[in-house]
């Protein structure tokens, strides 16, 4: 019997195999490259783009941490394929390779590789854990949609390991839970004891534009603004490269701000939807990546609650 999530998989491996289309699309294999960014700290860092058949959905920066017994994981990639090229990369840094995994929020861009490690504790505050369980299928069924063969055997695995706020110790490494929200309902950031690295997850995007399907902007302000207040030695973002100066906060919340101010003077205004989003964008903003998609994205996501809170009501 084919599924349809099996079908849509069909569906992107006979694209996959259409003359004209890249080397990188034909192979369908992930080339990880490990960035040192600390003692012990080393980043994969992602595309800028959107999910795209080019780039396979590889578009999430993964952390790994030196732990006492192996390398700790932090967010695992979009698929199946993307985990086992992760799981291999680990070992060329620690042969004993991946001790445990922690996912920062339930996006399928961070959890999809999860299945590979499940021999291992996967961590995640416990209701990022509630909400993989919930929304996991619907985002799978997205990911197969949009990246089809990249996708093939991906299951979805939510993190099962509940893990508190506070300082904790996860295979023998120090470290600061801090549980926020604002980009999810739950959004985990860590801050590594030793390095004083803030490993933030999407509460903060940098050169990214920051995607918003599941945003409260009020609430992720105030997490920025936690975060803020930590003045970590630099930011490894969700999404985007490694900032010492803290700029990528300061570059997220001056883009909320932004994209608030936007849609509620567009609503005032009178504009529809289709307007908004025809808009022209600062151009500090046009220049990030996913551009224009992601604020066509966020308009369609948040402007009809803001229409609603801006408009005058009748009896």
């Amino acid at each position: 019997m084919i599924t349809r999530r099996h079908a849509l998989c069909l569906i992107g491996s006979g694209a996959a195999s259409l003359p004209g289309l890249s080397h990188a699309q034909a192979r369908l294999t992930y080339e990880l490259t490990p960035k040192p960014v600390a003692q012990g700290v080393w980043m994969i860092e992602g595309s800028t783009d959107y999910f795209t058949m080019e780039n396979g959905g590889a578009i999430v920066n993964c952390v790994l941490l030196q732990g006492d017994s192996g390398l700790i994981v932090v967010d695992t990639g979009p698929s199946l394929r993307f985990g086992e090229a992760l799981h291999r990369l680990a070992r060329t840094l620690d042969i004993r390779g991946v001790s445990e995994v922690v996912n920062t929020h339930h996006h399928p861009d961070h959890f999809f590789g999860n299945q590979v490690f499940a021999g291992q504790p996967i961590r995640a505050l416990g209701e990022t854990i509630g909400l993989a369980q919930a929304e996991g299928d619907g985002f799978a069924d997205n990911m197969y949609r949009l990246l089809g063969d990249w996708m093939r055997g991906t299951e979805v695995t939510p993190p099962r390991n509940v893990i508190e706020g506070g300082d904790t110790t996860i295979d023998g490494r120090a470290l600061t839970i801090l549980p926020l929200s604002g980009h999810t309902g739950a959004d985990m950031a860590i801050l590594d004891q030793s390095t004083g690295i803030l490993i933030a997850g999407d509460l903060v995007f940098f050169n990214r534009a920051p995607t918003t399907p599941s945003a409260d902007l009020a609430q992720w302000q105030s997490s920025l603004g936690t975060l803020a207040a930590l003045r970590p030695a630099a930011v490894l973002p969700g999404h985007g490269p490694l900032d010492p100066s803290g700029d990528a906060i300061r570059q997220t919340s001056a883009y909320l701000d932004w994209l608030a101010d936007t849609l509620t003077r567009s609503a005032e205004n009178g504009l529809d939807m289709i307007e908004v989003m025809q808009s022209p964008l600062p151009k500090r903003f046009a220049a990030m990546g996913a551009q224009p998609q992601e604020f066509q994205r966020s308009v369609s996501h948040l402007f009809p609650d803001v229409e609603l809170s801006v408009l005058p009501r009748g009896n």
